[in-house]
């Protein structure tokens, strides 16, 4: 599965240096020196790094493919991705990967099904698992220790446990 780890916003400068966003938890292990990039669309990559610096909360980057202001142009909004199968796991066991938890069922304690996690809100405070649930609105479930209480990957399953009146709101 391929995964957005950066969006390239616009040129800098003359010689083809590049704004990019980065859109990853991990920028130290995602952009390298010699890394190729798949892109979408696809038509503007791959892309293979061939220079990286931080600039005011983003890097500047050049690749092998993009030589000049008008190569740069063409490129502009382009998302860098990366197969997610040649990504390290986390080495914390309460970590997770989004992608490795989307499509779980979500459960009670009890054993009654709230619905499908299809998201994962990043927040300043926590992360929220947003769950899809049938005939009605999307829940929206703070994704701390105290209502989320068991995350089984291998069993396609996360238990929760919930305040009454939270899947009401």
């Amino acid at each position: 599965m391929l995964l957005v780890v950066g969006r390239i916003i616009r040129p800098h400068g003359v010689r083809g240096e590049l704004v990019v966003e980065i859109r990853t938890d991990e920028p130290d292990s995602r952009f390298a020196v010699g890394k190729v990039y798949s892109t979408d669309p696809a038509a503007t990559g791959p892309l293979t790094a061939t220079g990286i610096r931080p600039h005011q909360g983003r890097f500047l980057m050049t690749f092998e493919e993009v030589g000049d202001r008008a190569r740069a142009d063409e490129v502009r909004g382009t998302f860098l991705c990366l197969d997610s199968e040649t990504m390290d796991a986390p080495d914390d066991p309460d970590e997770y990967r989004d992608h490795d938890l989307w499509g779980l069922a979500v459960v009670t304690a009890e054993g009654e099904t709230v619905g499908e996690l299809t998201r994962i809100e990043h927040g300043p405070a926590h992360d929220s698992l947003v769950v899809k649930r049938k005939g009605a609105n999307p829940a929206y479930i703070p994704f701390i220790k105290e209502m989320v209480t068991e995350v089984d990957v291998p069993g396609g399953r996360i238990v929760v446990d919930l305040p009454e009146g939270l899947l009401d709101l």
